[in-house]
């Protein structure tokens, strides 16, 4: 998996692609109106041969060193679907910013369902 990396006078600071991913799916579950992260096809099929994925949550790194997220998302019954997901990727972009220094080209909200 690729890691976004800077160097400094001390040395290397390496970002993983799970750590962008954790700080998304932390970040979007904290929404009102988030019911819990959707699963992608690659989670679902690592839990059928018995691993246990991080999170469904696709993140690419591109060679500008630009961001694309892609959150799958169940939302809880009777929230507005467009307002939660807007706040999601508000909120994702702020928080990967704030937390990496990078900079967020997509985030990219996948709404699979909704739950009670």
């Amino acid at each position: 998996m690729r890691q976004e990396e800077s160097r400094n006078d001390l040395g290397t600071i390496r970002i993983h692609k799970n750590v962008i991913a954790s700080i998304a799916a932390i970040t979007a579950l904290e929404i009102q109106g988030v019911k819990r992260i959707g699963v992608s096809l690659k989670s679902g099929l690592l839990e059928l041969i018995g691993k246990k994925s991080l999170y469904s949550i696709k993140v690419e790194l591109n060679k500008n060193d630009e961001v694309k997220v892609e959150i799958p998302l169940v939302i809880k019954f009777g929230f507005n679907i467009p307002d939660i997901a807007n706040k999601v990727q508000e909120a994702v972009r702020q928080a990967l910013e704030k937390m990496t220094n990078l900079s967020i080209k997509d985030i990219d909200i996948n709404v699979q369902g909704i739950e009670r």
